[in-house]
């Protein structure tokens, strides 16, 4: 899906819960999630499910989406998720334990990789964000971030925890 597609004030009027922009930008996304299920389900009655609860999800969470440019890449990651959902429910996918998908993430091409984990601070709620950042990018310390956020170390620590299994879970799904 383009974001090019979604005007920023309709984005952010169905962030802020606008009943009639949500069922625009739900409209506006649908054949576009369809088309990529269609894509990457392994039947067209997979497909339309996994639209389905992608447009269900979409309803439910557009208040967490944080900006329009990380929207495409989270609803897409929905779909596909959905798709694999369904074909593990079906026994033609078995079910991947932790390591193996940090394994495979190892074996992506760079350039995907970048763009993936780009696509996963991006996803990530702006105070796990900011420490995440400041921590895994900027190579700063614990007491530099505490000081520069104005937290304890433990509150620190504890953002950058969840800030890692949130990406975790957002690359290996």
């Amino acid at each position: 899906m383009s974001a090019a597609a979604i005007s920023p004030n309709l984005f952010e009027a169905a962030r802020l819960g606008d009943p009639h922009a949500i069922a625009s930008l739900l409209e506006t996304a649908q054949p576009d999630i369809r088309r990529y299920a269609r894509a990457t389900c392994r039947s067209s009655a997979d497909a339309e499910d996994a639209t389905q609860e992608a447009l269900w999800i979409l309803f439910r969470h557009i208040g967490t989406i944080r900006s329009l440019l990380a929207f495409s890449a989270w609803l897409f990651s929905v779909v596909r998720r959905e798709c694999l959902r369904l074909a593990r429910r079906a026994g033609l996918v078995p079910a991947v334990d932790e390591s193996e998908a940090e394994a495979a993430l190892l074996l992506r091409p760079e350039a995907d990789l970048r763009l993936d984990v780009a696509a996963a601070f991006e996803a990530l709620p702006p105070h796990y964000r900011d420490v995440a950042l400041m921590r895994d990018v900027k190579e700063m310390t614990i007491d530099e971030i505490a000081a520069a956020l104005g937290a304890t170390r433990q509150t620190v620590k504890a953002r950058l925890h969840r800030a890692r299994a949130f990406m975790r879970e957002y690359l290996t799904r």
